[in-house]
């Protein structure tokens, strides 16, 4: 039963995590449609902001604050002088995001000299109930996620901002005509795509530790999820995060890491191929 329970938190901290990253590619490809592969590069940047900003002396929730804030920023000028050049071209725009991701890896790779770098959990120790031990920062990511998850939904759905993102994701056309910039709402949507990337990564470096590949299997997974849970809606990313969050967390209690890596991605194609609309069906991007 201990174990269980252990199990059971570990895998809602990794799923917690997983959302997050998937919450920003979510919105880009929904909104966009185009996949940002470079979200995985916006999490390293994320952890690297966060642990600079530490060796310089600052706290490390100062990192964290300042993480989103400078990965939005730089997700918003990296969208107005090379990302939307690709809309009307999504393979382009893969295959541009991913130069753009390697672009950060390697200089992050250059900056911290291929090590292993740690930055201490801002909240140490554990939460004890009854014999078993739960690591307490990492409930704190469990809370986090869960508060900007309410945060977007509730900025998405009842929020002047959001109706304009809504109407720019359902007819472009249409809501141009009507004296939306969408040119800028797709900016500040990328943008704030990769500030949740960003926030993902300072909060998980504590975790795992900045090193260049950091934000490599975030990228696979939460690429896999978005397509689990299926473009065009804010539920279909989230839900497609927490299955493939889950089974990611809870398949190496039964078996070799690498053996349930490969079985995800396996149950993953199998579902997608019988269900290409995924989990949520969502109304997709009309250009």
């Amino acid at each position: 039963m201990d174990t269980l329970l252990i199990a059971t938190f570990e895998i809602l901290s990794f799923g917690a995590i997983v959302v997050l990253v998937v919450l920003g590619l979510g919105i880009i490809a929904s909104m966009m449609g185009i996949f940002n592969f470079a979200q995985g590069e916006f999490v390293l940047l994320g952890a690297y902001v966060t642990y600079l900003m530490h060796s310089v002396g600052l706290p490390v929730p100062v990192g964290m604050l300042a993480a989103p804030v400078a990965v939005g920023t730089l997700g918003f000028v990296l969208e107005k002088l090379v990302v939307r050049r690709f809309y009307a071209a999504p393979i382009v725009a893969m295959l541009g995001t991913y130069a753009l991701g390697l672009i950060i890896r390697e200089a992050v790779r250059g900056l911290t000299g291929g090590l292993y770098l740690s930055v201490p959990e801002p909240i140490s120790g554990s939460i004890t109930i009854g014999s078993l031990h739960f690591a307490a920062w990492r409930g704190v990511i469990v809370i986090i996620t869960l508060l900007v998850m309410a945060a977007s939904h509730a900025l998405l759905a009842y929020t002047s901002f959001g109706l304009r993102v809504r109407a720019s994701l359902e007819n472009p056309q249409l809501a141009r005509a009507s004296g939306i910039s969408t040119g800028m709402i797709y900016s500040v949507t990328f943008a704030f795509g990769a500030a949740l990337a960003g926030l993902a990564g300072a909060l998980i470096v504590p975790v795992f530790s900045l090193f260049a590949d950091l934000g490599i299997r975030f990228l696979i997974q939460g690429f896999v999820a978005v397509m689990v849970g299926g473009v065009g809606s804010f539920a279909g990313p989230v839900a497609g995060a927490g299955v493939i969050g889950t089974f990611s967390a809870w398949l190496p209690w039964l078996m070799s890491p690498v053996i349930a890596d490969v079985l995800v991605f396996v149950l993953a194609i199998i579902f997608i191929k019988f269900r290409p609309q995924g989990l949520v069906s969502g109304r997709g991007v009309n250009r």
